[in-house]
């Protein structure tokens, strides 16, 4: 199977020997240097994305975080901290933070409390 290529910027997006590649420093996804560097919220300009999924989970909704450049630790940290101010459970999958239920609209406030750039995303 041949590499998938970005059509915006030519790079390497994926590969089937290392998975998800990092479009900043064309590492792989577990070894991305640009998210170990990223350290304060926003460095990089990045929109934090928070939206709702039910697929494949039979119905039940979760909320989603995604776009957090941060590295795995640093996430973790962040992914305990919002399940605390939701008083729900949750996990982190991929670089996706993900919290039992709706709360969409606490994450959102939260995370602009703490200096993100956030979008609410889906419907």
């Amino acid at each position: 199977m041949k590499p998938k290529k970005s059509a915006s910027t030519g790079g390497l997006v994926y590969s089937t020997q290392h998975g998800r590649i990092c479009p900043g420093c064309r590492m792989p996804v577990a070894n991305c240097q640009c998210r170990r560097t990223a350290s304060a919220p926003d460095a990089r300009g990045a929109i934090v994305r928070v939206g709702r999924e039910t697929k494949g989970r039979k119905g039940k909704g979760v909320t989603v975080v995604t776009g957090v450049p941060l590295a795995a630790g640093a996430l973790d940290e962040l992914a305990s901290k919002l399940k605390r101010v939701c008083g729900s459970g949750g996990t982190v999958k991929d670089g996706v933070i993900e919290i039992q239920g709706d709360h969409r609209d606490v994450l959102v406030a939260e995370l602009a409390k703490l200096g993100w750039t956030v979008k609410r995303s889906g419907g």
